[in-house]
């Protein structure tokens, strides 16, 4: 049986954080085997248009069959599991290159949105049976994790490279991290690195997605 690869990315610190549980989690799975599978972890830039352009040359050479970006969502008290990623950057604090793109189409040309390929019910099926608090997330939200879950999915379409499933996770603020947002919530570490294990295991063995209720009144 040949061994297939699965793609995990996180971001650099933005908006004045010393740290992002992003990076901090998918860098601990690095090298790891699940299943028949081997992580690789890599940091994307937290700036338009460059984390496409690094996420694009990550998924040319390494061929992954499976990427699952990762990013920062503060606030946010679940692990959440991204169902579409809309064609707009409209960013409410710059990124780290200063730039703060206004209602800008991120792919001329390209589709107003995306749908995961990740069997997202799924995953938030396994992660609660796993403990870890989790959720399926109707917006990725207009900076720059929207732009890189995007562009994502635009190069998997424009490289019709259907057999690799694509999708995007928030996660929440790191305790250390919510130490200094007083009443954010916050998981552990522990706790988020066990919940991307779970969420690879599921994408790499769920080839249709389950029907259950995953949706919001808002």
């Amino acid at each position: 049986m040949s061994t297939r690869t699965v793609l995990l990315t996180g971001f650099e610190p933005f908006e004045q954080e010393p740290i992002n549980p992003s990076w901090e989690a998918v860098r601990a799975l690095d090298g790891e085997r699940i299943g028949d599978a081997v992580v690789v972890a890599r940091q994307l830039p937290c700036v338009f248009g460059k984390a496409i352009d690094a996420l694009d040359a990550l998924v040319a050479s390494l061929k992954p069959d499976v990427v699952i970006a990762v990013g920062q969502a503060g606030g946010r008290t679940e692990m959440s599991i991204e169902r579409v990623a809309i064609n707009v950057d409209d960013a409410r604090v710059a990124d780290n290159a200063g730039a703060q793109p206004i209602d800008t189409t991120i792919a001329q040309g390209g589709p107003a949105a995306y749908f995961s390929t990740l069997p997202i019910k799924a995953i938030v099926r396994d992660l609660r049976a796993a403990g870890v608090p989790a959720m399926v997330s109707q917006t990725a939200g207009t900076f720059v994790c929207n732009h890189v879950f995007y562009g994502l999915m635009h190069t998997l379409a424009q490289r019709q490279a259907t057999a690799t499933r694509g999708g995007f996770v928030h996660i929440p603020y790191l305790p250390e991290q919510a130490a200094r947002h007083p009443g954010a919530p916050s998981l552990a570490l522990d706790t988020l690195i066990a919940g991307l294990r779970v969420a690879v295991a599921t994408s790499l063995s769920t080839d249709t997605d389950i029907r259950e209720q995953g949706g919001q009144l808002h």
